[in-house]
């Protein structure tokens, strides 16, 4: 379960200091992670501890990500999120 204090350390990771991850990352934990299954949250949660480059690879469409329950929720964020 996710409380408020893992939430906001979820928001906080979302700052990546790379802005094409930011666009995309902070919008949607705050407009539909609430929506997630647990599971998907957890998914989420995980895909944070990735590293910028390979989040940027796969998001930009440069790379597919290995994982599938990762690769799942990169293409949640990108269909869900309007940049």
């Amino acid at each position: 379960m996710f409380t408020a204090k893992r939430y906001a350390r979820l928001r906080w990771a979302c700052r990546r200091g790379m802005l094409e991850l930011d666009v995309l990352l902070q919008p949607f934990v705050e407009e539909a992670f609430n929506d997630l299954s647990e599971q998907d949250k957890e998914t989420f949660e995980r895909l944070l501890t990735c590293d910028d480059p390979d989040l940027f690879a796969w998001f930009m469409g440069h790379q597919a990500c290995n994982d599938p329950e990762l690769a799942r929720m990169v293409d949640t964020i990108v269909s869900r999120v309007k940049v």
